[in-house]
């Protein structure tokens, strides 16, 4: 696994965004450590996110990076950038494979097969970027009290 954390602290003088990326050679090893660094990102804001907001975040990431475990072979990266401008954090994560996210239906009689519908209802913005080998999905979530 590899870590890294930008070195600036958001502030009302520094306008720099936080950032963390990590990598993981096995995405089902790092579902619980992406959840860890969105709280620890997001612990370093000040003035501090509503707990819905990060809970959110953290549900998000959590369902990106299952998915990767569950559809995508080889390493995972995963980039948080927070964007004080529009009070959301930028949620990205790459995998190995090219086949399209599929967002399933809402079924309450199905057991699984709901994440990236969690993601887009909890998301301002949710893309796929094609890669030469593989794809990079965004998600911005909202860290505001009110969600969109």
């Amino acid at each position: 696994m590899d870590i890294s954390f930008g070195t600036h602290a958001r502030t009302q003088a520094d306008p720099t965004p936080l950032r963390c990326s990590r990598a993981w050679d096995d995405a089902a090893a790092g579902i619980a450590d992406a959840r860890d660094a969105v709280a620890t990102l997001l612990a370093r804001v000040r003035p501090a996110p509503p707990r819905r907001a990060v809970q959110d975040a953290r549900l998000v990431v959590s369902e990106l990076v299952t998915n990767v475990a569950k559809h995508a072979p080889g390493p995972c990266t995963l980039s948080l950038e927070l964007l004080p401008e529009a009070g959301a954090l930028r949620i990205t994560v790459s995998d190995t494979s090219t086949d399209t996210p599929l967002r399933r239906p809402p079924d309450p009689r199905r057991v699984g097969g709901h994440g990236l519908h969690l993601v887009a209802m909890l998301s301002r913005a949710l893309e796929v970027t094609w890669l030469p080998h593989g794809k990079r999905v965004t998600a911005t979530v909202p860290l505001t009290a009110e969600q969109e």
